[in-house]
């Protein structure tokens, strides 16, 4: 960004107004930088009998329920670990050095001084959010905007210019600070960016007014700008004691609509949450856990929104509102907790606990992967086929229920017996054709079942197996006649080893 765009034109000779530099210089640059990353597509609730749930959501929508696009995909390697949300803030502080460099900005400060409102209408019209400043007598600005009548992706891409133009005004004021000494000339600068990020912080007090949970997005956007910006005005160093002043009003400004914005994030999840509550028809357990258990769409959905915030929470952890990050830690944690009971008490739905158990160590795992805060939790996932479910205990209780009710009947039925002679021989015959029975109906039943993260798929087969198979080889070694019975046939311990890690593929 090298370089002049324009000549910026000098102060009108009376000096008693301000010539405002050219439209335009400027507005295609800003427009041009991406603030919001990659899209996920998120399923919700849809009903129409595709399936919406594997790792990696598709694109459907059916009926009233939202979709959203979340800057994330639910995925066990899907990218969506939490950390810093890119906003272009290299490309859009080498753009605001550059207004300043040119002398842009300073003149548009020479011109506030003596028409403040027009100064900051076309600084607003330059920075492509003249909408901002939109009014109209005996309306207020919600209404105004209505922002409530827009789509996700529209109300997303409003958040976007606003972010572009709050990141180049606050670097904009550090550049200026920085690069001037006369504590008149600094005082101005910060009374001009007290006025510029107030009247921008009217666009704040909008989005805390709007609930569609599918909007999430745009409303952790605006508190990581927010929250960026406190910070980066926070460090602006200057010596005047009243400048201090004004730098620290900004800052506490910020602050306030911070906690807006949480709040507004907390009452958002909580109606997704009440969404999903007292409707059992839209967990379509008919369709989503008798196809196999799998991780249900509505966990994702729910998920990608906790994912979400765990990236907002992070990027804005090493600000100066550090406590904001803390609440913001709260909600998520509480939405984590509240998701747990909700699969729980929804898990009730299901009448086959085989199912009922396989539905809550996909569910469970999911969410811890996806969900959990602990550092070291995220390290053990990566391993988790050598070190197992140690470190996710409800992950392994599930599990243990679902070998239990799967396959401890499975392995019952090889019990040993103290008979003598023809009896025990009929017994044990018996005791083998009772096994195969029911392993075979067993495996029937949950060839198809899915368990769609690999590594916890492989786990459970392994588990599987080291439940019934050496138990199975030594049965039969302990009757040689039954070995020779089975051996190389469709129920030899090698066969049916090799059915178990053919399980669960869906």
């Amino acid at each position: 960004m090298a370089g002049r765009l324009a000549t910026v034109p000098e102060e009108s000779a009376d000096g008693s107004t301000a010539a405002y530099p050219p439209r335009g210089l400027y507005l295609d640059l800003i427009r041009s930088i991406a603030v919001s990353g990659a899209q996920i597509r998120s399923t919700l609730f849809s009903h129409s009998g595709e399936s919406g749930s594997s790792y990696s959501s598709g694109s459907r929508t059916s009926g009233s329920y939202p979709s959203h696009d979340s800057g994330c995909s639910s995925g066990s390697n899907s990218g969506c670990s939490a950390g810093a949300v890119d906003f272009g803030t290299n490309e859009l502080t080498k753009i605001a050095q550059r207004m300043v460099s040119d002398g842009y900005t300073q003149r548009i400060i020479k011109a506030f001084k003596y028409d403040s409102d027009r100064a900051l209408e076309a600084w607003f019209v330059e920075l492509d959010v003249d909408w901002v400043l939109q009014r109209r007598e005996g309306h207020t600005s919600r209404q105004q905007l209505q922002l409530e009548d827009k789509s996700a992706w529209s109300l997303q891409e409003l958040v976007n210019k606003w972010i572009r133009a709050l990141t180049v005004i606050v670097m904009s004021i550090k550049e200026l600070v920085e690069s001037v000494g006369e504590e008149s000339t600094v005082a101005a600068v910060a009374r001009f960016g007290q006025a510029s990020i107030s009247a921008m912080l009217v666009f704040v007090d909008t989005v805390v007014d709007v609930y569609e949970v599918e909007k999430l997005q745009a409303v952790l956007h605006t508190y990581i700008c927010v929250s960026s910006a406190s910070y980066d005005i926070f460090r602006i160093y200057v010596i005047s004691p009243k400048v201090q002043s004004i730098f620290k009003d900004i800052c506490g400004s910020l602050d306030r609509e911070s906690n807006k914005l949480i709040g507004a994030i907390s009452t958002m999840m909580k109606g997704a949450g009440m969404l999903l509550e007292d409707n059992d028809d839209l967990w379509a357990m008919e369709g989503e856990i008798l196809r196999g258990g799998d991780v249900h769409r509505n966990i994702q959905w729910l998920v990608d929104y906790i994912v979400l915030m765990k990236k907002a929470r992070d990027s804005t952890q090493k600000s100066a509102q550090c406590h904001n990050s803390e609440k913001l830690g709260e909600v998520i944690s509480d939405s984590v907790d509240y998701l747990k009971d909700l699969l729980q008490r929804k898990s009730e739905l299901c009448s086959d606990p085989s199912l009922r158990y396989l539905f809550l160590l996909n569910n469970s795992y999911f969410i811890a992967q996806m969900s959990e805060p602990s550092t070291l939790l995220d390290i053990e996932l990566l391993s988790v086929h050598h070190w197992g479910l140690k470190h996710m205990p409800e992950c392994q209780k599930h599990m243990d229920s679902y070998l239990e009710v799967s396959w401890g009947h499975v392995v019952s039925c090889i019990s040993t017996s103290n008979f003598r002679g023809l009896l025990r021989r009929w017994i044990n015959t018996s005791s083998l054709a009772k096994f195969q029975s029911a392993f075979h109906k067993t495996y029937q039943a949950q060839k198809f079942w899915k368990v769609p993260d690999p590594q916890l798929r492989s786990l459970l087969r392994e588990t599987i197996t080291k439940r019934v198979i050496p138990g199975y080889r030594d049965y039969l070694k302990g009757h040689p006649e039954l070995e020779k019975q089975v051996s190389g046939g469709s129920s030899s311990p090698d066969e049916l080893e090799e059915m178990l890690g053919e399980l669960f593929e869906g």
